[in-house]
């Protein structure tokens, strides 16, 4: 169980960004804060990588794991993962502003473990099983449920924001399946989560200046700038690698949709905010996907120990 609960964790810890918004009250758009995010917690997974692999420079290196596929080269792999990782909260943000937080999150969360399973059943032979399959799919019904949309509710519905979350469940799939692949080829996860974040960082530094860093001289500003940094970067994504080096990404992706769930439930006993029938179902059918995937995982734990 402790790789699914690395992951899950991880997702709580994602979790709290939009809870730390709205309590920090921050004047910033979603751009900027965005920018600062992956600057500062990026910049922390180098040089937390670059610390540990200074200790470990004296051991030989990890071998390929078994099944390996080295057919892209190790940049590119790096390139396209780091890519993934900057362009995945800009296509978010305009995906939600141009549709709507509900239609943006359902088509961005939805779409991106199913992208992800895919995409690594295409690239590495691997069905993700249909325990995998069903768990996706009821977890996606409790994010649809939770969403509060209903049909006939939606009204008119933007192309290019339906693209761009598209595009976020792509950039998610992107950057997770770069992960594996360097995970694959001998990397450690924190290496592989550093020099990912690590270019992802350098890139955001002209976001960041481009879509106006003031907020970030405030007590505020610089408070909720550090906790996404810290909290929901660096220690997120260091979990979340520990998890990916040990289950398929399909796996991981699919228990990330705990995000959701910790965000609404933070805006229930923190914010103050209510659910409606329907949302409330959503959070227990989401909770129930969740727990459709976790549980057969420690069966097979305990059933090898």
């Amino acid at each position: 169980m402790r790789p699914v609960l690395a992951v899950l964790l991880a997702a709580v810890c994602f979790g709290t960004t939009g809870s730390a918004r709205a309590l920090a009250d921050v004047e910033a758009g979603a751009l900027s804060v965005g920018a600062a995010r992956i600057l500062i917690g990026g910049g922390l997974l180098a040089l937390v990588a670059w610390l540990l692999s200074r200790r470990r420079s004296a051991e030989p290196a990890a071998a390929p794991r078994g099944g390996a596929r080295r057919g892209m080269p190790t940049p590119l792999v790096i390139a396209l993962g780091a890519a993934g990782v900057v362009a995945y909260q800009p296509l978010f943000f305009l995906g939600t502003e141009t549709n709507g937080v509900a239609i943006g999150t359902i088509v961005a969360l939805g779409s991106a473990p199913v992208l992800t399973g895919v995409a690594d059943w295409a690239l590495s032979r691997r069905f993700p099983g249909w325990i995998w399959v069903v768990a996706t799919a009821v977890a996606t019904i409790g994010v649809v449920l939770l969403s509060g949309i209903t049909a006939g509710s939606t009204g008119s519905v933007s192309g290019i924001g339906l693209l761009a979350s598209l595009g976020a469940g792509a950039s998610y799939a992107a950057y997770t399946l770069a992960g594996k692949a360097l995970l694959d080829r001998g990397w450690s996860s924190t290496s592989t989560m550093g020099v990912l974040f690590g270019w992802a960082a350098a890139a955001s530094l002209p976001l960041l200046l481009l879509s106006g860093p003031s907020w970030l001289v405030t007590p505020e500003g610089a408070l909720l700038a550090l906790w996404l940094g810290i909290v929901t970067t660096t220690v997120a994504y260091v979990l979340f690698g520990w998890g990916l080096a040990r289950l398929s990404p399909a796996t991981v992706s699919t228990l990330t949709l705990a995000e959701p769930l910790t965000a609404t439930l933070l805006g229930l006993l923190v914010l103050g905010e209510t659910l409606d029938a329907t949302a409330t179902a959503g959070l227990v059918v989401l909770a129930l996907g969740i727990l459709v995937l976790a549980i057969p995982r420690r069966r097979s734990v305990s059933a090898t120990a």
